[in-house]
């Protein structure tokens, strides 16, 4: 055993005098969740619109100041006829035309009909969906407000509450898909290419020679990283709950066990993936092709898993974020336990045990 402490000890000490080696463990995390918190986002704010009002009466202008008043929208400008429209838009700083037609409040109070033309740059198709269904929420808000005051006329009013994240913060979202992707990332990644290392140059033979046996220096290379990773969830968490203010409503005792597993089938897949490499370009294109794309379009992470073609899907079901996501989902916003989250679990386990059976046999077949 003091030899296996030594040889974690040394691996420790390479790791830190590497500096491009702590970049890329500490610094691409805390880039990337900052990046995804602010930059990526699918909420709508500060989206600039204009208008082109053919009334100018009091209903349009109290529409006008409702849309405007929300955090959605910033009125760009007032245009003065629809020749304007087509110029506006080839611009590209308005992403929607509010066009009111003539006589809108006489028009609503005679005949109880009136016309709002919503025009939106389709150029982003999923942007102008969302412009147009923010701005319909608005106005049917505005004529709800309006029915109620008037004594005949029966009408059902739904009221929606979202549970878990009232706000449809996209952040909420963001914070457990990233921390799949950079755990899994950075902890297979950093194996893979440790290990390929010490076949590229050819200082394995020296550590076949040692008295540690192939487990033990499977075990004293991954071991730091065990270490490391579980600091970078630690800042993740932190970010996540300072600067987004995403809660964690469950234990966290729990969170950080799950994360603990999860850290470990990195390493084991990071192990597999050594295995098959000779170089340690050959297994860093080998964890970038392998987790990073299928852990952006797979996991659920951005993408609902449900919208997907039932072959996807299954495919979806062996990657290790896809489960991880879950129980980080269920653990911060829905405050569950291992009651609700056993199954995940057992999953994760499972593919802790493949990866690192046959990893190990794969390992001392390669060695001897």
């Amino acid at each position: 055993m003091k030899r296996f402490f030594g040889f974690v000890k040394k691996e420790f000490l390479h790791i830190f005098r590497d500096t491009r080696t702590m970049l890329v463990l500490f610094g691409i995390p805390i880039i990337q969740i900052i990046l995804f918190g602010y930059v990526i986002t699918n909420e709508l704010k500060d989206i600039r619109i204009a208008v082109l009002d053919k009334s100018n009466d009091e209903a349009t202008r109290e529409i006008i100041h409702k849309i405007t008043a929300s955090d959605f929208f910033i009125l760009d400008r007032t245009l003065a006829g629809e020749h304007a429209i087509e110029d506006v838009f080839r611009e590209g700083n308005v992403k929607e035309v509010i066009v009111f037609e003539p006589g809108f409040a006489e028009n609503l109070q005679r005949y109880g009909v009136t016309r709002v033309n919503l025009l939106a740059d389709a150029s982003d198709a999923n942007t102008a969906n969302l412009v147009v269904n923010y701005t319909s929420a608005i106005l049917r808000d505005y004529m709800s407000q309006k029915n109620s005051k008037l004594i005949s006329g029966m009408m059902i009013v739904p009221e929606v509450r979202m549970f878990y994240n009232p706000e449809l913060k996209g952040v909420y979202m963001f914070v457990p898909g990233i921390m799949a992707m950079i755990l899994i990332l950075i902890s297979a990644m950093m194996t893979s290419i440790s290990i390929a290392r010490e076949k590229e140059l050819g200082t394995m033979e020296v550590l076949l020679v040692s008295p540690l046996k192939p487990v033990q220096i499977i075990l004293g290379k991954v071991t730091p990283y065990i270490a490391l990773s579980f600091t970078i969830t630690v800042i993740i968490l932190l970010l996540g709950y300072l600067v987004f203010r995403v809660p964690i409503t469950g234990s966290l005792l729990f969170l950080l066990v799950v994360n603990i597993f999860y850290i470990i089938l990195a390493l084991s897949i990071g192990i597999f993936i050594s295995t098959l490499a000779k170089t340690q370009q050959m297994a860093m294109f080998m964890s970038m092709l392998s987790l990073m794309l299928p852990t952006l379009l797979l996991s659920g992470f951005i993408f609902p898993i449900e919208n997907m073609p039932v072959v996807l899907q299954w495919l979806s079901a062996l990657l290790p974020p896809r489960w991880f996501i879950v129980i980080i989902k269920n653990v911060m916003l829905k405050g569950t336990g291992l009651l609700y989250n056993w199954k995940e679990i057992l999953i994760l386990i499972g593919m802790i045990l493949f990866f690192l059976v046959f990893s190990i046999h794969k390992f001392k077949i390669r060695l001897e």
